[in-house]
């Protein structure tokens, strides 16, 4: 067991997490202590209230969070989420994920994230729409298609981020298509969006399985959760010969060792509100016996913390590959390097997104649009890049992949503070 992992334990904040992370790399690395306090605070943190006017003909007033972790390597990107889970923490430290996630991918953005705290699913699309465009107007001085980009996240699509990007060119008087990502196509978005997260899932499951000397047609998967990464990515992995056992939603769990036709599951889903409950696919298991259940690689794709230390005690398989933010405890690291299970962590796994939202950014300041086929060959150039750098990086410093990710991030971001100087 590394005992730099084995030094990082148990934190109630997500942003502690972060940071207890980045302390073990930024030390492991030897980083100027200088650069380590200034990656340990934003840079900027804006929180807002939103009133709104309800369907019902009632104000309800709305908490609205933007943070700015770091644009040392350029502005500022990261997605906008709608639960009602969203809070000041838990946006810090997305945001400083975001900023090491770029990094690795080697993008030239800093790090952001924003979000509003509310039940996007009791809400009806009006409501929402004002919602979005509130947002909008509140952050028109923190937004800029080279101050800082958002994106979807949790909660968001193309829809919302198509009534944000109205409202912030109204509001500016300008028509910036770059200064939001993850559009519909129609007015500026990149074709591959929509599947790249789930895209760089798959591509750095291959990277990995290549390293461990395994074959993708002899591998057996379980994917957790089936939303945009999730399913996309249980798609992609399907297509490449890997036998997908499990998969699940906030809805209903699904196992079957002989297979799970994930198209079949794709279609049911489709018809069914966008949820699995009900689907005959598979035997129906809890929705945490996922985690521990017989397969050689686990990507959980929903939500953060779902791997805790006792989890990690029974998980079964030999690869992890983190399609969600944060879903492993940063107590269960320790456990699972004990137990040679090789970890693709979140800045490096699902980095596929951004790196695609990147993409959209060059193709709208450029006016010119590539194809499908030209997005995703790019997309996993990158991405076999980025992961080849931090399975180096891992080797080299003898940790695991989590901390050589935040090392090969934090090597770019020392460099990038020290060349543009500080005052």
């Amino acid at each position: 067991m590394s005992t730099q992992t084995a030094n990082v334990t148990a934190h109630e904040s997500m942003f502690e997490a972060v940071l207890a992370r980045l302390d073990v790399a930024a030390k492991l690395m030897n980083m100027s202590d200088d650069v380590a306090t200034i990656l340990r605070s934003p840079i900027k943190q804006v929180k807002v209230s939103l009133p709104v006017m309800m369907d019902n003909g009632k104000i309800q007033v709305f908490e609205g969070y933007r943070v700015v972790h770091s644009t040392v390597l350029g502005p500022s990107k990261g997605g906008i989420r709608y639960a009602m889970d969203v809070n000041q923490d838990e946006v810090m430290a997305l945001a400083a994920w975001m900023s090491f996630k770029c990094a690795v991918a080697n993008l030239p953005y800093g790090g952001a994230k924003g979000g509003i705290k509310c039940d996007p699913r009791a809400m009806s699309v009006g409501e929402l729409e004002r919602l979005s465009r509130a947002y909008a107007m509140s952050m028109k001085d923190v937004f800029g298609v080279n101050k800082d980009i958002p994106a979807p996240d949790m909660g968001t699509s193309g829809r919302e981020m198509a009534w944000i990007l109205d409202e912030f060119n109204k509001v500016t008087g300008e028509d910036s298509p770059g200064v939001i990502t993850g559009k519909p196509i129609v007015i500026g978005g990149s074709l591959g969006r929509d599947a790249a997260t789930g895209r760089g899932v798959m591509v750095n499951t291959l990277a990995a399985l290549k390293k461990m000397g395994l074959n993708p047609k002899e591998v057996t998967a379980a994917v957790q959760g089936f939303g945009n990464v999730g399913s996309h990515a249980a798609r992609l992995l399907s297509e490449q010969g890997i036998k997908i056992v499990a998969i699940g939603d906030h809805t209903a769990t699904f196992y079957n060792e002989k297979g799970i036709d994930v198209a079949a599951a794709l279609d049911y889903a489709a018809k069914n509100g966008r949820v699995l409950k009900g689907f005959t696919g598979g035997t129906v298991i809890g929705s945490n016996d996922i985690l521990t259940c017989k397969c050689d690689v686990l990507v959980p794709a929903a939500l953060q913390n779902v791997i805790s230390e006792e989890i990690a005690h029974n998980i079964q398989a030999k690869l992890i590959v983190e399609g969600a933010n944060g879903p492993t405890m940063p107590e269960a690291d320790a456990v699972l390097n004990d137990k040679k299970i090789i970890v693709v962590p979140d800045i490096l796994a699902n980095s596929g997104g951004v790196t695609v939202s990147y993409f959209e950014w060059v193709q709208n300041k450029a006016g010119y649009y590539w194809s499908e086929n030209e997005v995703n060959t790019k997309h996993d150039e990158k991405m076999e890049i980025a992961f080849s750098s931090v399975w180096d990086n891992a080797s080299n410093f003898k940790t695991s992949m989590r901390i050589a990710a935040y090392i090969t991030a934090l090597q770019k971001i020392e460099q990038g503070v020290q060349l543009k100087g500080n005052y």
